[in-house]
């Protein structure tokens, strides 16, 4: 089991280490997000809440440390595909494949790492990285308050107010690559506007019932050791989004539907925690 789990989990650093480079880079925790819109154009739209960084998790330590992992033989049936002893001759060979590609090894992962620096602007084994971020999130407008707690998780008061004129998209950080939103709005002709919330699901739709995001489980799974089959303790997604608006809901994924808060306003309202399939979406006519 231990050697299927080193395959899989190898197999799991190569798709996350994707993940990261392509733009998914964090993750809600525990938090309570609104989006108001109102007829008049105008919106604000404000988070409250854990974000979780994943340069700044013991996964790129992980990463960063795969070229000193020790020599792990590994062997399977062949008809059955079940893991079995090596014999000494094949443990020789596959030491000897191994130590030959060790500099290969090493010249990759300092090249993945040397990319993702120049991308992100910061070195993520660097201890004061985390308040480097919070420092940069509040110099941008609507990030109120960024602490950083450690373990790559971000205490965050957010809240921005407008026109929605354009398309609106939460988070987006400066200096960094585009950002899998937790929070998109897109305007349509006539007058409407989608709302999607993708990153707020949990488990169910991507990586188990653990209660992380379908991304952050993947990189769990990355994470697992080599020794064990635990899953590491990230911060589990918990919160509840709503959308408060005077316009038309033409459609929603909610359960309960809208709520009448009188002079015509209603509102929506998702619970989002592990059981959670299904990311909030929303169309609104004005």
């Amino acid at each position: 089991m231990t050697k299927t789990l080193n395959r899989m989990r190898n197999a799991c650093l190569v798709v996350a280490a994707s993940l990261l480079l392509t733009g998914c880079l964090f993750s809600p925790g525990k938090f309570g997000s609104q989006l108001a819109l109102y007829k008049d154009g105008s919106f604000t739209y404000t988070y409250d809440g854990e974000i979780v960084f994943f340069m700044l998790t013991d996964f790129a330590k992980d990463l960063d440390g795969e070229a000193a992992a020790e020599f792990t033989p590994s062997c399977f049936d062949e008809e059955t595909y079940e893991d079995r002893d090596c014999t000494e001759e094949e443990i020789a060979q596959q030491r000897e494949e191994w130590d030959a590609q060790a500099e290969a090894r090493a010249e990759r992962e300092a090249k993945e790492m040397a990319e993702m620096q120049a991308m992100f602007g910061f070195d993520p084994s660097d201890p004061e990285a985390g308040n480097q971020i919070a420092s940069r999130l509040e110099r941008q407008a609507g990030w109120d308050s960024v602490t950083y707690r450690g373990e790559g998780i971000f205490d965050v008061r957010y809240s921005i107010s407008g026109t929605l004129s354009h398309d609106f998209a939460f988070p987006t950080v400066e200096g960094m690559p585009s950002v899998t939103p937790f929070l998109a709005t897109y305007r349509r002709d006539g007058g409407k506007v989608r709302i999607d919330a993708p990153a707020f699901t949990g488990g169910e739709g991507g990586a188990g019932s653990n209660g992380m995001s379908p991304n952050m489980g993947l990189l769990g799974m990355a994470m697992m050791g080599s020794g064990g089959d635990k899953m590491p303790q990230f911060a589990n997604i918990e919160g509840t989004f709503a959308i408060v608006t005077d316009g038309e809901i033409l459609a929603n994924n909610t359960d309960e539907g809208p709520e009448d808060l009188g002079n015509g306003t209603r509102r929506l309202t998702w619970s989002i925690d592990a059981k959670t399939a299904a990311s909030p979406t929303a169309l609104i006519g004005f």
